[in-house]
């Protein structure tokens, strides 16, 4: 079975909801770590690794990931595949291309979204972590990157309560 046509479909999807995000920023507001808890205690049997993301004033939630060493600024995007990245957040994480290397990853209502997919060696938000993950670069279009499904699929549970996104490990 070809998987491009529904990575493509799915990839559509997240991009085209980081299109229509307003370019205002109210600046990144880091994640929280809820306060630790000693281990084997009757609140759980380890450390305590949930994050809280506050709404911006946009609707949206916004993560501050680490990428290797380099903090990026992420739209929480449960709908998109994997983890879509501007050219700017993907230059200060040290992933360079070629020109060559752009191909269509994504249909948007302006027509082909060309990208590149890559790798990321270590992706972290607060305590949670992934090494490998999946990921795509779009130089052109994207006004912020996503954190989607390929790094979210570490993550055991994403629940809104208010306006406070937690991601618990």
């Amino acid at each position: 079975m070809n998987l491009g046509l529904p990575l493509a479909a799915t990839c559509l999807v997240g991009l085209a909801i980081g299109f229509v995000v307003p370019m205002e920023d109210d600046g990144p507001v880091p994640a929280q770590m809820a306060p630790s808890k000693l281990p084997g205690s009757a609140a759980g049997s380890g450390w305590d690794d949930d994050v809280s993301l506050p709404r911006a004033g946009d609707g949206h939630f916004y993560a501050e990931v680490q990428l290797d060493a380099a903090p990026t600024r992420m739209l929480v995007d449960t709908g998109a595949s994997m983890i879509a990245l501007t050219e700017s957040d993907a230059l200060a994480a040290g992933l360079y291309w070629d020109e060559a290397e752009l191909a269509t990853v994504a249909r948007g209502a302006s027509g082909p979204v060309r990208g590149v997919f890559v790798t990321l060696p270590h992706v972290s938000l607060g305590g949670i972590e992934a090494h490998d993950v999946a990921a795509v670069v779009v130089p052109d279009g994207l006004p912020v990157s996503l954190l989607g499904q390929s790094f979210l699929t570490h993550i055991n549970k994403v629940a809104i309560e208010g306006d406070t996104m937690v991601l618990s490990k």
